[in-house]
Formats: C-alpha cells, structure tokens, sequence
C-alpha cells in the first residue's frame, strides 16, 4: 500500500547566503534577514544538497526538497526531465540575489565540462529577472566584439581586462538569459530573481582587487574559466518579450526558453483568473513578484502576495491563479525538447 502523502503545492523557508557583495536590500521584498548579516543570495526553491529548502507548510512541512525528490521523483518534476530523473536530483533552483556591490567577472562550465571536470555536477545556465534596477545600473554580459581567448588572457594578466568586458545598462524588469560559458556579472544597483540549472560552480576570473571575509583575496579559476569561455557569444541586449495567448483581464509574454528552462511573464488584474493544468510533463514554479492572488487547486487553496515563489508538482492535475490586486508573476516549467 502506497503510503505516500499526496502531492501538493509546495512553498519552502529560504536559506540565506552571506557573500561580500551581499546588503539589506532583500528587506524591500519583505524578507526579514538575520540581525546585521549582509545578505547576498536567498535561495528560495533549492534541491541543491548542500543547501537543500524545507517545507513550510502542509502535511510535508520540514521535509527538505531532495527527500521530496526522492521520494517522488517523476510526480514531481514531470516526463521532460529526464536528466534530474537519471541523477535522482531536482532540477532548478530559484534564488533571490541583492547585488549591493559588484560580484565576480565569472563564467560558468557547461555540462560537459562540469561532467568531466567538477565530479559529475551539472553545469550552469541561468536568466536573471530584474525586481528592482537603480538608474545607471549595469551588467556585464558577454565580451567586446573581437576578443579571444589571448586577447583576454593578456588584458587579464595585464590588468586590461575591463576593455574586453560588453557593458549592458539594465532596468527593473529586464530579463536577461545567461547561458553557461558567457562572461557575466551583476554589478551594484540591482535586486534579481536568478533562474538555473541545479549547480552551484562558479570560475571567477576578476574581483575588483577586494578582500574576501577573512581578509585574503578570494580565489580564482582562471585556467578552468579560459576552458570554458564562449568567446562567439554575441547576445548584446536584455530579452525581446514574445506575446502570449491570454484570457480576459491576463496578459503574457515568454521571456526566455532554453533546453533547461521556459519563463513567462504574467500580469493579471483585479479579480482575473487564470487556469493551467499539471498533467504529468513538467513541474511549475510560480514566482509572485508584486500583489496578491489566490492558487486553487482540487486539494486547496492557498493565499499568496510577493514576492514568494511556489512549486507546484507535474502531478498536480487543474489549478488556477485568482488575482486579488493587480498582480504581477513569473511562471517556470521544463519546456519540451523540441522547443528548447
């Protein structure tokens, strides 16, 4: 007899992360942060075994995401991730991060890559969404045109290496796609709601002469990340939002899609609902960024206002969103492979 507890949407506690480059900002979300942390990264659905989020509500409350995964497994996370189904191992991660000040010009490993070099890990795609952008914000992403791996490494050792990095002014709800092996920064300004694969590598090639957290410059990859820079990688601009069929008092835009990941943008008045269906192919995560809506599902509901993610299981079955107050969401799920 299966006595498992039947699937539900799932909402987690947060681990918090304190990186240098971390602030307060997560505060302006409505996070209350630890006394005095600097608080850089929120990791707010994690199956991530060295940070794994809990359970915070519902018959599953303080269970971590990889016993869940576990556990389930394909009722979880749905047909279309066969990778994460083959390594037993949820396959996205959603964070919150408050760039205060610069990270790390970094780059990171593709799958293969990470496969052969970093014990069998997953490489590292991911997309930032922007919740909150100062005027004069900007990110690296990407190189000058015309820089290639000696280019670079000469600049680098040279102390040059800022003339080879592509500037991109950013403002608050921009998406940008950051595929592994493009350089890429944020930089001071700017709070994000990163979306990737379930990997924590990170080849950090500059960082701003700083000390870390005990005084000593923190460490570099630079020959792993000349390995892996893309130095063809040309996207120059934020993502063009593509227009989705909507109902009435709805409106939609697909905001990035690549093999790991679809992201969509919804906006929805006062009182409009939308429905889906969770049949079986993959999970979603619902990020509620500004307002208030109601989730309904055949075991529930559940009342929920920004910004706070939810995971709803492939296995769910009918849903629907029921806006309160003009709501803004994110909406992620593992796309098919055909459109990938």
């Amino acid at each position: 007899m299966d006595r498992r507890t039947a699937l539900y949407p799932l909402t987690f506690h947060p681990e918090y992360r304190q990186y240098v480059w971390g602030g307060r900002g997560l505060e302006r979300l409505g996070r209350v942060l630890p006394p005095a942390a600097t608080v850089a990264e929120s990791w707010e659905i994690s199956g991530h075994p060295d940070s794994p989020t809990r359970v915070d509500a519902g018959p599953l409350a303080g269970q971590p995401l990889t016993e869940i995964m576990a556990t389930y497994g394909g009722e979880l996370v749905g047909r279309r991730a066969q990778a994460a189904l083959a390594k037993g191992r949820f396959p996205l991660l959603i964070k919150l991060l408050d760039a205060a000040e610069e990270l790390s010009v970094q780059v990171h490993p593709p799958d293969d890559y990470a496969a052969e070099h970093e014990a069998g890990e997953w490489g590292k795609t991911e997309m930032w969404y922007f919740l909150h952008a100062e005027p004069e914000a900007r990110i690296i992403y990407g190189l000058q045109p015309g820089v290639d791996r000696e280019r670079f490494r000469r600049a680098l050792a040279e102390g040059r290496l800022e003339e080879c990095l592509h500037f991109l002014p950013v403002r608050t709800g921009d998406a940008v796609l950051v595929p592994a092996g493009a350089v890429h920064a944020l930089l001071g300004g700017v709070l994000v709601a990163e979306i990737q694969q379930t990997s924590d590598i990170t080849y950090r090639v500059y960082d701003w002469s700083r000390l870390g957290p005990h005084g000593l410059p923190r460490p570099l990859h630079v020959d792993k990340a000349l390995d892996v820079i893309d130095f063809g990688f040309t996207a120059r601009g934020p993502a063009r939002p593509v227009p989705l069929p909507a109902p009435s008092g709805a409106r939609g835009e697909l905001l990035a899609q690549c093999p790991y990941f679809a992201v969509e943008r919804w906006a929805l008045d006062a009182g409009a609902r939308w429905r889906g269906t969770c049949e079986g192919e993959t999970l979603e995560i619902w990020g509620i960024l500004r307002g208030a809506a109601a989730l309904e599902w055949a075991g529930g509901r559940r009342e929920l206002a920004g910004v706070r993610f939810i995971l709803l299981p492939a296995s769910l079955g009918a849903y629907s969103w029921e806006a309160a107050s003009p709501a803004l969401f994110l909406r992620i799920y593992v796309p098919p492979a055909e459109l990938a």
